[in-house]
Order: C-alpha cells, then structure tokens, then sequence
C-alpha cells in the first residue's frame, strides 16, 4: 500500500527515461555551443599593445600585429617573449570563455574530455 506510481517499478523507469532525454538534450546543446565557439575569437596584447593577437575558438592564431617600436634589431629575444606571452594569454582566454560557455549549459559540472 506504501508505494507512489502507478505501476511498481515502471515509475523507476519512466524517470530513467526522462533522465536520458534530459542528457541527450543537454549533449546536443553542448555540442552546439562547442561549434559557435569554433567561430569566436578573443584579442590578447602585451607590452601595452606592443604586440596584439587574435586568436579563435579553436585554438588558431587568426591575427598578429606587433607595433613598429616593439622591433628592436639589438632584442630580438625581447620581442619573440613578447609574441609567445601574447599567444598564450589568447589561448588562456580561449580556454576561460569555453569553461564559462559550458559551465552555463552544465550548471558548473565539470564533464571530463568537454573542457
């Protein structure tokens, strides 16, 4: 007499499934916001934009600009530090809007192999 639903077990089942519909649908809204991530792009500078990059959501360097001062033949090694800072903060920044997109759909979950 204790139980709820109306038929045993297969009110178990019926969550189940909603559970799976649930799921699919949150792969399908991940994988889509995996792919408009894709085509976005994040902007990085150093040395006070001395050297600018624009690097996209798939881990591509799109664009560099590096500013005529920031050329000096006697520091060359000044320079490619520059670029190399530059291209990794883009990445760091491409990293955190795919953590922050994500997050949103997963309510902060973290899914191993999504990000």
């Amino acid at each position: 007499m204790g139980y709820k639903g109306g038929m045993g077990n297969m009110g178990g089942m019926g969550n189940m499934s909603n559970m799976l519909k649930q799921a699919q649908k949150l792969q399908e809204e991940m994988a889509k916001a995996q792919e408009e991530l894709k085509s976005k792009t994040v902007e990085a500078s150093v040395g006070g934009g001395a050297v600018q990059v624009v690097v996209s959501g798939k881990m591509e360097l799109v664009e560099l600009k590096i500013k005529p001062e920031a050329v000096d033949p006697e520091d060359v090694e000044m320079l490619e530090d520059m670029i190399k800072a530059a291209v990794n903060e883009g990445f760091r920044k491409v990293e955190e809007m795919t953590s922050s997109e994500m997050g949103k759909l997963t309510g902060g979950l973290k899914i191993p192999g999504l990000f």
